[in-house]
């Protein structure tokens, strides 16, 4: 994958949660850049609106990351279509919000089940193909896998988990040439984001963020940071830039967090009902849908 100037002209790129948002972005900008794309998500129609957008090679497959015999069905398929994956994105992910001790056990580990083991079975699948290619595999974290924050339990928790299977992952592979990357980010433009908004809990979480860590940034701008990332088998990528630092102030933030929550959640609390979320935006909605 690297050598050229064209380092991702006819790879085979696989991108989950491909039916909106950032994974969308992803697919479109890998394509843009030469790769043949593998579209994977819930919704099949919306999944075939973004291939649509997409010249050349791509490709869509609706599927449940959480089914192991199902995505191993749709690797073996996308090799006999595509070609083996140099390229795999776990960007697939589920959110909800709210106080943890009212939260319904079902969705809090269903956004466990999606984040976390859904991006482990996603590497799983493709690994044979990754080790074929000497290819390279993105974890999409967030910002909540450095410094978790109250009301958002299920989320935090599955990010933490990510970048620890993340960096377990890449010392596994190191030895046999495949890359390990992962991916920072912080408040993107996507309806998952703008569902956020919507629910008094999540929006006063963001609102009690330092001043920088509120912006919300365009998926095109956090797409093409990842995808050079991806170009330069980054072992780390950050969107926006300035999330590095908070990887050197990691070890204080618990702390802060719980102080500033201390003195503001009982406040809030008497100004408005912190109430559960559920699953957020149109993703949320598909996967509540496919489980139907």
């Amino acid at each position: 994958m690297t050598g050229t100037d064209r380092p991702l002209h006819d790879r085979v790129a696989v991108v989950t949660g491909a039916a909106r948002g950032l994974g969308a972005g992803m697919a479109r900008e890998l394509a843009r850049r030469g790769a043949r794309v593998a579209l994977l998500g819930r919704e099949e129609a919306t999944l075939a609106e973004v291939r649509d957008t997409i010249p050349g090679g791509a490709r869509c497959w609706e599927v449940d990351i959480t089914d192991d015999a199902r995505m191993g069905q749709v690797a073996d398929e996308v090799r006999d279509r595509l070609g083996p994956a140099s390229i795999v994105v776990a960007n697939a992910g589920l959110a909800e919000g709210g106080p943890f001790g009212e939260s319904d056990p079902a969705t809090w580990r269903r956004v466990i089940e999606v984040n976390l083991t859904g991006s482990a079975i996603t590497a799983r699948a493709f690994l044979p193909q990754l080790r074929a290619t000497g290819g390279y595999y993105l974890q999409v974290a967030s910002l909540a896998s450095i410094g978790a924050a109250p009301m958002m339990s299920a989320y935090c928790a599955s990010k933490a988990g990510v970048e620890s299977f993340a960096h377990s992952l890449r010392a596994e592979l190191a030895h046999e040439g495949v890359g390990v990357g992962i991916a920072y980010l912080n408040w993107t433009d996507t309806d998952m984001i703008r569902g956020a908004d919507e629910h008094p809990v999540l929006r006063e979480l963001r609102a009690h963020m330092p001043r920088p860590a509120r912006r919300v940034y365009p998926v095109e701008y956090v797409a093409g940071r990842l995808v050079r990332a991806v170009e330069n088998r980054r072992a780390a990528v950050y969107a926006p830039a300035w999330l590095r630092a908070t990887q050197v102030v990691r070890a204080a933030m618990p702390p802060v967090v719980t102080a500033l929550s201390k003195r503001e959640i009982p406040r809030l609390q008497r100004e408005t009902s912190f109430e559960g979320t559920g699953l957020l935006g149109a993703g949320g909605r598909a996967d509540l849908d496919g489980r139907a």
